[in-house]
């Protein structure tokens, strides 16, 4: 079965940067197209940032594009997300997910997600 597991979560300043990690084992990655998506206290889950299989197509919410950068190396079945210029609003409970084949349109589609690591930026 598949697994995700989230890290690099922590407590940041403002204008800071974070990279977060998310490893998934029990199938193929490559086979998977990955997401990432955040939550904070009381509010719906948001999209973050997502690519394709082997890491050609990448997009991103206009809350972070310019700021984030997502990857992924499948020789270590890892996902990246590297986080520049945080801001209070990037407080969050950040979470992958994974997908086989293509990216879904829609975040309640992906069929498996990791627990999650939580980023706070304050001062």
């Amino acid at each position: 079965q598949v697994q995700l597991v989230e890290s690099g979560g922590g407590l940041v300043q403002p204008g800071g940067s974070l990279m977060l990690s998310c490893v998934l084992s029990g199938r193929t990655f490559n086979n998977y197209a990955m997401g990432w998506f955040r939550q904070a206290p009381g509010k719906e889950r948001e999209f973050v940032a997502d690519i394709t299989r082997g890491g050609g197509i990448a997009s991103y919410a206009d809350s972070v594009k310019g700021r984030f950068t997502i990857s992924r190396d499948n020789a270590k079945n890892t996902l990246y997300l590297q986080m520049n210029s945080l801001k209070s609003e990037d407080t969050a409970v950040y979470r992958c997910a994974a997908n086989r084949g293509s990216l879904p349109p829609e975040s309640h589609e992906y069929e498996f997600w990791g627990q999650g690591t939580q980023v706070t930026v304050s001062s």
